[in-house]
């Protein structure tokens, strides 16, 4: 799974988000330049809601998808636990709740999804680069470390990382995507006009 993070560089805050930055927004540059010719690079639910929304993916591909990405976010975390020796089965016991982190998921997601639709907007070749930028810087402006995906957010309660999320603060975290993601759709129908 993106970050899970689980080998060491230097010491405190740096030690678990700053080993973990680089790579998160690496990798999805890359999945997002391989996989975007087949799928149009959807790994986020919240993404393809949002598209959904615009009406620039059908009702039915969205339900699939957001299958797709959940089952994905899943069976990463299970891969990242067997590379890592740890045990397959876990369930998180980090606490992610409160005011502060739920906003922190708010704007993360929100400015996830205006990144995509500005940029798609006028220069749709820089989106993939435009995302492992933001997702890469937002781990260190949210509170929340930024998931900032309701299917990131769904696996992460399966790993007892400090990567993790406690089942308990699964929905919240979801809701205030969601959220999000209604704002920039709203907002970027208002900046970028057909």
């Amino acid at each position: 799974m993106f970050g899970h993070g689980l080998f060491a560089c230097g010491g405190g805050r740096f030690r678990h988000y700053g080993c973990n930055t680089l790579p998160t927004g690496a990798i999805l540059t890359v999945l997002i330049l391989t996989f975007g010719p087949i799928s149009g690079a959807h790994f986020n639910p919240a993404v393809s809601a949002a598209m959904a929304l615009r009406g620039e993916l059908a009702a039915r591909s969205t339900a699939i998808y957001i299958c797709a990405q959940v089952i994905g976010g899943v069976l990463g975390v299970w891969a990242a636990h067997i590379m890592f020796e740890l045990p397959l089965w876990q369930v998180s016991a980090t606490a992610r709740a409160g005011s502060g982190q739920w906003l922190a998921e708010g704007i993360a997601t929100f400015g996830l999804v205006l990144t995509i639709l500005g940029c798609g907007a006028r220069t749709p070749s820089a989106v993939p680069y435009a995302v492992g930028l933001y997702i890469t810087s937002a781990y260190w402006f949210t509170a929340s470390t930024s998931f900032a995906n309701p299917a990131v957010t769904v696996a992460r309660s399966l790993s007892n990382t400090f990567t993790g999320i406690a089942p308990v603060g699964v929905a919240p975290f979801i809701a205030a995507q969601l959220i999000g993601m209604l704002a920039a759709v709203t907002i970027a129908r208002w900046l970028w006009r057909s």
